[in-house]
């Protein structure tokens, strides 16, 4: 495998920027690697495990070096669809093997939907998606406070409130907005608000991500295969019900990945999980 090279691909409202790291000559299709909001620096340890094949990573619209020109305020799941299907048109067309994190497993759901002959494997991770859980109600209510704390007072007092959503264990109950909160500082946060509101896991992605509802009719009809990863350490939170729940309404089962919600990630971000034995059982998901 070569050193990623840097490409940039202009889109309506957006200049694109994607790392290829090439290898020599390899069968296999493009292994393209997605999160949301994270960027392509989160999959550098896991693509070091793919160097037998080549290996595709970006920077999704809105979020470090993918500049958005149209000054809107959100992105949705299917307008990420949308530049992942121009990404990959850019890149030969496909089909492509997708591993996707998180708010990235959202959107990768959005392009099976959209797009499914550029697909060939669909590995969606803990899609956090609060429409299918049992406590949908109580789950979506608690993002729109996310979000409202966020436009009131600012990212760190959001931010504690993300932490303590994503991180319960079982339903979410009814008074979840209603319960104290610690301070921002003690989780190393800001506590004063500095006035900005560009934020783009608050701003742009936190409600469009999880008040989406896949098209489980077309993904089901779908040739591309499709896969949901749940992490071991993460059995009852958010995000690990809600890949339990996809998996279900696809007519699957959900597959255990090592570690947390971040499995792959090194110690470069601060939590690390077990990049190693995440990419063994990836290597064997996509084998099928």
């Amino acid at each position: 495998m070569t050193e990623p090279r840097t490409h940039t691909l202009e889109l309506p409202g957006c200049v694109l920027h994607y790392d290829v790291r090439e290898a020599g000559q390899s069968d296999a299709p493009i292994l393209l690697m997605i999160g949301s909001p994270m960027d392509a620096r989160g999959f550098n340890a896991l693509a070091g495990h793919f160097r037998d094949r080549t290996v595709v990573t970006y920077d999704p619209r809105g979020i470090e070096r993918s500049t958005r020109t149209d000054g809107a305020a959100e992105s949705t799941p299917d307008l990420h669809a949308d530049d992942l299907h121009r990404l990959i048109d850019a890149l030969g067309g496909g089909p492509v093997d997708v591993f996707a994190s998180s708010g990235g497993a959202v959107n990768g759901l959005a392009l099976v939907a959209r797009h499914p002959e550029q697909v060939r494997t669909l590995v969606a991770h803990e899609p956090p998606i609060a429409q299918v859980l049992p406590d949908r109600e109580q789950a979506l209510a608690a993002v729109a406070d996310i979000r409202q704390t966020y436009d009131k007072e600012g990212f760190g007092p959001a931010m504690v409130k993300f932490i303590a959503v994503v991180g319960h264990q079982g339903e979410i109950p009814a008074d979840f907005a209603d319960q104290p909160r610690p301070n921002p500082a003690e989780f190393g946060l800001p506590a004063e608000d500095d006035g900005t509101r560009d934020d783009a896991l608050f701003a742009q992605n936190l409600v469009t991500c999880t008040h989406y509802e896949p098209d489980f009719e077309a993904l089901r009809a779908a040739p591309a295969r499709v896969v949901v990863g749940v992490g071991v350490e993460s059995e009852g939170q958010l995000a690990y019900r809600a890949g339990v729940a996809v998996a279900e309404r696809l007519g699957t089962k959900a597959v255990t990945f090592p570690s947390n919600h971040g499995g792959f990630l090194d110690d470069t971000f601060g939590m690390p999980g077990d990049p190693d034995n995440f990419a063994v059982t990836l290597r064997e998901v996509l084998a099928g």
